[in-house]
């Protein structure tokens, strides 16, 4: 059997899964470089991140390691074993994010193959959610994808969502008073057609109260209908034991195998990661916490079938040099 990335279809195949993740704002900002015949190297694409609300670069590597758990998948359902190095170079060339082996073969599992049949089902939901709240046993199912690729999934309370909406409207407040957040925002939330960024259509409505279950990405796009949220949103903190690149990296793993997984018993999934995000603006780094640091702030629910975010051609997603 052929290496995957032996022929063009092959490398196409494998770019067109690692490049369907999520990314912050829909920056998909990655590239890919076939090294060999039997290596494919991803690197972190700087012209792609957010300077203003991500200057350390720690949404960028969540969002490469969403992208890089494809890449596994892609692999595995092509025969392969892939080994992954996460920052293979880490006083070299610090863009150089991961680099992954694929030279022993081995028949993908059967529920590898349902994960992966899941990738380009999954969206991200910012539409009002049904009232009916996920079973626990589902929420046991995520935190055990969490917990496969070295992060916590830990599922909020009635009161602790309370107190994570107040403080998430809080954060909302002092990122919109920041005039080059909402020009960033403005970037890539821009109407027309475009291959990147959150076009009009996968916004979804404002919500009609406060404190507000979704983030409302449509700052720069006034006059969108407003609708009624659910009452009581299930709210979920994706954390990892250290807070450096490489937990970066592992917990955008552990973000995709969720919302896979999630996918699969037909949840639906948006984010809720203002207070994140003006933690890192502000240059803050995160305290240690017993239950480990915060990296995604996620709601779960049963949401509306929803569009598909544009993707850029697999052919972008290779670097040149």
């Amino acid at each position: 059997m052929p290496s995957p990335v032996a022929t063009n279809l092959g490398v196409r195949r494998l770019l067109t899964a690692a490049g369907q993740a999520p990314s912050v704002l829909n920056t998909q900002p990655w590239r890919f470089r076939i090294a060999g015949r039997e290596h494919v190297e991803l690197y972190g694409d700087r012209d792609r991140k957010l300077t203003v609300s991500d200057p350390r670069g720690r949404s960028l590597h969540v969002s490469c390691g969403a992208a890089l758990f494809n890449l596994r998948l892609a692999v595995r359902v092509a025969g392969y074993r892939p080994r992954v190095r996460l920052l293979p170079t880490p006083d070299g060339e610090r863009d150089l994010l991961a680099a992954v082996h694929m030279a022993e073969l081995g028949a993908p599992t059967a529920a590898e193959r349902d994960l992966y049949e899941q990738i380009g089902r999954r969206r991200t939901n910012r539409e009002p959610f049904s009232e009916r709240h996920v079973p626990r046993w589902v929420m046991s199912e995520l935190r055990k994808a969490a917990a496969r690729e070295g992060a916590r999934l830990v599922p909020l309370d009635h009161a602790d969502t309370a107190d994570l909406l107040d403080y998430v409207t809080i954060a909302e407040d002092g990122l919109l008073a920041d005039h080059g957040y909402l020009a960033e925002l403005a970037a890539w939330t821009m109407r027309g057609a475009h291959a990147d960024g959150i076009p009009a259509y996968t916004l979804g409505p404002r919500s009609a109260a406060d404190p507000s279950p979704v983030r409302d990405l449509g700052a720069a796009h006034p006059g969108r209908p407003s609708a009624r949220f659910e009452p009581q949103p299930q709210l979920a903190v994706l954390t990892t034991p250290g807070d450096r690149r490489v937990d970066w990296l592992r917990a955008g793993q552990a973000l995709q195998r969720m919302l896979l997984v999630a996918t699969m018993h037909g949840v639906s999934a948006s984010f809720l990661n203002q207070p994140l995000d003006l933690r890192d603006m502000r240059h803050r780094t995160d305290p240690y916490h017993r239950r480990g640091h915060a990296q995604m702030i996620i709601r779960f629910g049963y949401g509306p079938a929803v569009p598909r975010a544009p993707r850029r051609p697999p052919a972008e997603l290779m670097p040149t040099y």
